[in-house]
């Protein structure tokens, strides 16, 4: 009988910010990987990397700043860099895990590019900000160089755009290991964002958003389960508010309603119920958990989050 396959996608709280929270996140998350692992499941899984590649384009700006003789270092090229790292620290974790529980497996990081639209609208109005505060005469160099930048308190700071996630290059090596049972980390931080130029993939100036990348990977490796884990508990309608309601189930129907409806805030829980609609789609047999991790790293069990299904 064919295994079922669930694509795991770990927000910020399932990673943490620093080094130290790194670690020990990728421990919990471990255990609720080994958990499904132990349950026979194929799993894939991919990640956030929004506080890590902050951290490194911050270095990389400063090391460029102290030693001009050094080129920039492209957006794309700091993305490879957090999904470098995040994998090290998540698939010896689960390593570990699966081996103190009398499971070997390999656990394996594939370096992932996910191919954009170069005429996605997202390019006309870059919204993500990136690096550090920079100053007047920085933010006015970066503008020469074709780079957006946008006013914060204290200074400026660059801006790229959120394409869309197209196809991601690196799909059939991903599924032959998830196909050989082996735990597979792919689509860090939604994927070094590339353009397809002939035979030649061209980094670009952009990040992905992570949701709606682990959305598209779930699909073209025709899992059965997206688990998306995040801040909260459940999806929730008037979230924040006093008459806020916690939802145990929705239907596609239901998600897109009130997604359109603009129940959900954009850059938050809304391109996980987009994922979750366009992963799903007219199939009964798929279903997207979104959930919390808690601190112990429990097993992820029915009765958690909110199930979305057709």
């Amino acid at each position: 009988m064919k295994k079922k396959r669930i694509v795991i996608a770990l927000g910020h709280e399932a990673l943490g910010r620093t080094l130290p929270e790194q670690h020990a996140a990728a421990r919990r998350t471990a255990k609720a990987a080994a958990d499904f692992i132990r349950e026979d499941f194929q799993v894939v899984i991919t990640h956030s990397n929004g506080p890590q590649v902050g951290m490194i384009h911050t270095a990389m700006s400063e090391f460029c700043r102290n030693h001009p003789e050094y080129t920039a270092t492209p957006t794309s090229v700091c993305s490879a860099m957090s999904q470098g790292y995040i994998g090290y620290d998540l698939q010896n974790a689960i390593r570990t895990e699966l081996l103190n529980r009398g499971i070997y497996k390999t656990v394996s990081t594939v370096l992932t590019q996910v191919v954009v639209d170069p005429y996605d609208e997202a390019f006309y109005h870059p919204s993500k900000m990136i690096g550090r505060i920079m100053t007047q005469e920085e933010a006015e160099e970066e503008e020469r160089k074709g780079n957006r930048v946008l006013a914060v308190e204290g200074g400026y700071r660059k801006v790229v755009a959120a394409p869309k996630p197209m196809d991601i290059v690196e799909i059939d090596a991903v599924r032959t290991l998830s196909d050989a049972d082996q735990v597979v980390i792919a689509c860090g931080g939604g994927g070094i964002p590339v353009l397809a130029q002939g035979n030649n993939l061209q980094g670009a100036s952009a990040v992905i958003e992570k949701d709606l990348a682990a959305g598209r990977l779930a699909e073209l490796l025709d899992a059965d389960r997206l688990v998306i884990l995040t801040s909260v508990d459940k999806v929730c309608l008037n979230y924040g508010k006093e008459d806020e309601q916690k939802l145990d189930r929705l239907s596609v129907a239901e998600a897109q309603r009130y997604l359109e409806a603009g129940e959900f805030e954009e850059g938050t829980m809304a391109p996980k119920i987009e994922a979750a609609i366009s992963f799903i789609g007219e199939s009964a047999i798929r279903s997207v958990l979104i959930t919390k991790l808690n601190k112990e790293g429990a097993e992820i069990t029915g009765g958690m989050g909110t199930l979305i299904q057709k």
